[in-house]
């Protein structure tokens, strides 16, 4: 059975029961001078007092979301960091890396972008009045390795858990209605993602630096210090079924503008509904292809290729399913011009060697 067999109106019906949520992860700097700061310089209490004291008035209800231990109060914020266990393995404390902003569960593509906006919004206000601000930025600037207790029963969990303190990402969910998920066959959408998924990733390029200056690899100023790290472990894709036929998709950078945001969301939309696109990879090829798209970008073999198939299909795949594809200009011009958000922070970077620059820069959310 395939998404061809229904009508465009039936598309569209469907697509009325889609859900949206975005999980979106900040490094955490001080306000007067933009100093990057880490679990050293921060404590979950300083944090979450701070997410306490910030209004949820006109924010969707937020029953659906974990509350992650040692919160005690559900909120659309959270402490991203490294989890202290006790000797259950149940967190007792957090070393901050960040903080992160969880949309409650949407019913439209335009209401998660909304309510993110209002989020960020009044996140961003609370950490200035308290002396701080919030950069996107996919990769800590200046910490590049973390070493702690272990804090999983399974060691390749620990190992990861370690890895990603210095990391900062998007989540991209979407929950489809169960009659089109039942249609999908995961292995062949994870296959489908193993060889577009790294040309997306190459669209949203945006940790050039390590410990404090642009990150050199082989001779040249690599494009994604985290997508290097996350290339050999992490999965493009969770599948959570018992969450509303939940689909996590973590191939992108951070973004910093509500257009990006919208653009990540409608390219995931057309990978899984566009039954026409034949690319297919395995695993092995898509750790490779991802860790030369963290060196070169947009530059590494096929990448524009198949970042250009998939964004010229989508338009019409998209508006078959009461979709506008409008957003995902910003992605088609940067296949056309071949600059990236890590292109344009190497080339402000080096005007003063100032690496404070860039993080005022991307501490501007662009709506």
């Amino acid at each position: 059975m395939k998404f061809t067999q229904f009508t465009v109106e039936e598309k569209k019906n469907f697509a009325k029961g889609f859900m949206f949520g975005l999980e979106s992860e900040y490094l955490v700097v001080k306000k007067d001078d933009l100093t990057p700061l880490w679990h050293q310089d921060l404590t979950f209490e300083l944090l979450n007092g701070i997410f306490e004291s910030i209004s949820l008035e006109g924010v969707p209800s937020c029953d659906g979301l974990d509350l992650e231990p040692p919160q005690t109060k559900l909120m659309p914020f959270v402490v991203e960091g490294y989890h202290l266990p006790d000797m259950t393995m149940n967190a007792k404390e957090i070393l901050p890396k960040g903080v992160e902003i969880r949309t409650p569960v949407c019913k439209s593509l335009p209401e998660v972008l909304e309510v993110h906006k209002i989020l960020y919004s009044r996140l961003k206000e609370a950490m200035n009045k308290n002396g701080y601000d919030i950069v996107a930025l996919s990769h800590h600037p200046m910490e590049s390795n973390f070493s702690g207790p272990q804090n999983k029963r399974r060691h390749d969990y620990w190992q990861w858990s370690m890895e990603v303190m210095t990391t900062y990402g998007p989540d991209i969910n979407v929950s489809l209605p169960p009659v089109l998920a039942e249609m999908i066959q995961e292995a062949d959408l994870e296959a489908k993602i193993n060889y577009y998924g790294p040309a997306l990733s190459a669209l949203s390029v945006a940790s050039p630096f390590l410990n404090g200056a642009p990150w050199e690899i082989r001779g040249e100023t690599g494009k994604s210090f985290r997508m290097y790290k996350r290339s050999y472990i992490a999965p493009p894709i969770e599948f959570h079924p018992t969450e509303k036929n939940r689909y996590e998709f973590k191939v992108f950078d951070m973004p910093n503008s509500i257009q990006e945001i919208e653009a990540q969301f409608l390219a995931f939309l057309a990978l899984v509904l566009d039954e026409g696109l034949q690319g297919r990879a395995t695993k092995q090829t898509r750790i490779y292809d991802l860790g030369q798209v963290a060196r070169k970008g947009l530059d590494a073999e096929e990448m524009k290729e198949r970042a250009t198939e998939l964004l010229e299909r989508a338009p019409a795949v998209l508006n078959e399913w009461g979709y506008s594809a409008e957003a995902l200009n910003i992605f088609k011009e940067r296949v056309a011009t071949g600059r990236t958000p890590a292109d344009e922070m190497i080339e402000l970077y080096k005007k003063n060697n100032s690496l404070t620059d860039v993080l005022r820069e991307r501490s501007r959310f662009k709506v």
